[in-house]
């Protein structure tokens, strides 16, 4: 953790490389910014859906990376100089070797990655429990990232990080789940080969934690002090907490300890992260929150060491337990720096969309073009297949997470059909999801907003209201905002309006309740289709997509 001359010699090319793109991509600012320029900052440090995050420092350079399931590009990597400002820099892969995963495999694949630094390469690793340990490596962490590695097939293996000791052994951590092995509640380490490539001994359970640590999971492997540091998350992701164990030996037996919870603040099963330090000396903690249809999203805490135990957050309660806090100081950095947010808004003005959007599975280059029509995103309207009850099982939606706890998203839309029933429109997606599209018909162009409930199950779409329209070309809103602000479970609630000129809205439809996906939050975009059995096929003209506060 501490300062290494590896992580200080760090290309200095490379770095302003990766600033300068990060800086050209982040094109929106102030839809939810925790630095509040006098020194401190606030959480959420990120309103977004980064679930599992993982953090490290390289030399005056901070990198994380979340899960990002069966959504792609994946594994995103976002870079920070202070801990406060993020942006997003890349992602360590652009799809998943699986044919399956070319339709969408909600909730599989990418849980909860670690990332190293380690003889001047970045590492990242994680647990697909349907398949085993995959590991991928870059010299520069925006990329290109080498392909996908599977250093060991297992079935049920989870959340998987690796530690390098100074006798230059490797040793790999790792939880499981239940409903793919049967085990549940333990954590195991495995010795690694010192690439980093292969496991190369016996697999053991070093920690129980069914009686006082149920559900541990989430395990971040560290050493300090000669102590082994294992910190987990245990009790669930919504009621839980973290937890510490530590040993003087690798293989335990470990003592172990709730360093995180709740308390008497309003942040829900504070847990699942990463330690990180600052040159300066100072120690802190980035976790996760649940906060169901926006996501998992990201706090830091500070954290000092009592007793060779971590504490996170503040004891407010004089239990010996951190509790997250709401703000507090910014960390020492020694210098100040920008204000930066990670990437929502996307003129289309670049040869790629912006860093933030994902598909919803594997993705091909003729799905979408920025230079069909420059300075638009052209999607090319997909047909719908017999199996595609709703918009579960379509791969070309191209989505991003919800970036606040209150937003509007706006876009203009060229239509250019070219046969009937071709609509495309903006999007609100999660296991319930809602739409505002435009659709070409027989007697020209119409506009509705479409729900649908229990779309994971299977459900059909409700149009829930149609307006006639006279043009192709539209403006469409959504704006969201959780019914009570003060709610630990929000109600977020989701209007849907229009626009014939670009100046004056009208609502549309009702109010739309958003769900989270599945292990995922609500995220929000775009798509362009046509009916099933369709003749000639068209596209749709994205101009922008613009978030505001």
């Amino acid at each position: 953790m501490r300062k290494s001359i590896s992580g200080l010699l760090i290309v200095a090319g490379m770095l302003t490389a990766t600033l300068a793109f990060a800086q050209s991509q982040n094109k929106t600012k102030g839809v939810w910014t925790p630095d509040l320029g006098n020194g401190k900052y606030k959480n959420p440090l990120i309103y977004a859906d980064y679930s599992d995050p993982d953090v490290i420092r390289v030399g005056g350079d901070y990198y994380l990376t979340a899960s990002s399931f069966s959504h792609f590009p994946g594994l995103p990597v976002l870079h920070s100089k202070d801990l406060v400002n993020w942006t997003i820099i890349g992602h360590a892969i652009q799809s998943y070797p699986y044919p399956e995963f070319d339709k969408p495999q909600h909730g599989n694949a990418v849980w909860a990655p670690s990332i190293r630094y380690h003889n001047g390469e970045f590492y990242i690793y994680y647990g697909d429990p349907d398949r085993g340990v995959f590991m991928t490596k870059a010299k520069n962490p925006a990329g290109p990232w080498e392909p996908l590695k599977l250093i060991h097939k297992a079935l049920g293996w989870e959340d998987c990080c690796p530690l390098w000791d100074e006798d230059g052994k490797a040793y790999l951590v790792h939880a499981f789940v239940n409903s793919r092995c049967g085990i549940k509640h333990k954590l195991a380490i495995s010795p690694m080969s010192p690439d980093g490539t292969g496991l190369i001994g016996k697999d053991s359970i070093i920690f129980d934690g069914t009686v006082t640590h149920p559900v541990i999971e989430g395990p971040k492997f560290y050493k300090r002090n000669g102590y082994y540091y294992i910190m987990a998350p245990a009790g669930g992701v919504k009621p839980g907490w973290q937890t510490v164990l530590r040993s003087k030996s690798i293989l335990g037996p470990y003592e172990d300890k709730i360093t995180l919870e709740q308390g008497g603040t309003r942040v829900n099963g504070p847990h699942q992260g990463g330690w990180v330090d600052t040159p300066s000396g100072e120690d802190w903690f980035i976790h996760f929150q649940d906060r169901y249809a926006y996501g998992r999203i990201v706090h830091l805490q500070p954290m000092k060491w009592v007793n060779d135990w971590p504490v996170m957050g503040v004891d407010y309660d004089k239990n010996g337990i951190g509790e997250p806090v709401s703000e507090f100081t910014k960390p020492n950095v020694g210098k100040s720096y920008p204000v930066v947010n990670p990437q929502t808004g996307d003129e289309f003005s670049d040869i790629k969309p912006g860093l933030q959007w994902q598909w919803e599975s594997n993705f091909k280059s003729d799905w979408y073009s920025l230079s069909a029509r420059k300075g638009f995103l052209r999607l090319n309207s997909q047909p719908l297949g017999q199996e595609d009850i709703n918009l579960w099982s379509v791969g070309r939606l191209l989505l991003q997470k919800m970036p606040a706890d209150k937003f509007s998203s706006e876009t203009k839309l060229d239509l250019n059909a070219k046969s009937v029933g071709e609509k495309a429109g903006l999007l609100v997606f999660g296991m319930n999801y809602s739409y505002v599209a435009l659709e070409k018909t027989k007697e020209g162009y119409a506009l509705s907003q479409v729900e649908c409930i229990n779309a994971n199950k299977g459900k059909a779409e409700e149009t829930l209201a149609t307006v006639k329209v006279k043009s192709k070309v539209i403006w469409l809103k959504v704006t969201v905002k959780p019914e009570d602000e003060t709610a630990i479970i929000p109600k977020v609630l989701c209007n849907f309006s229009y626009s014939e000129d670009g100046k004056t809205f009208k609502n549309i439809g009702k109010t739309f309740v958003a769900r989270e996906g599945h292990w995922v939050g609500a995220k929000v975009g775009l798509f362009s289709l046509a009916p099933q059995g369709a003749g000639e096929i068209g596209c749709s003209d994205f101009d922008w997509f613009r978030v505001t506060r």
